[in-house]
């Protein structure tokens, strides 16, 4: 889709939906492309981070035990 920047400014919140939905939306200002919004590469966010390392991290089942060392800052 091809859109001239005022166009865009009043039609934002629609662009950016139909980016997000995988439109490639071309900007441009007295005919010429100056811009091209799209959704980013991989869905975008920190959506992909979360549970990345599922299985790969392991906690010590004494991990929240104190060592000896502690005992003078618990009294």
């Amino acid at each position: 889709m091809i859109v001239s920047i005022t166009q865009a400014k009043a039609k934002l919140s629609e662009l950016v939906r139909r980016a997000k939905a995988g439109e490639e939306i071309h900007m441009t200002r007295r005919g010429r492309l100056v811009a091209t919004l799209s959704a980013p590469a991989g869905g975008g966010g920190s959506k992909g981070l979360f549970g990345a390392l599922k299985g790969q991290i392991k906690v010590s089942n004494d991990f929240d035990e104190l060592g000896p060392e502690w005992d003078t800052y618990l009294k």
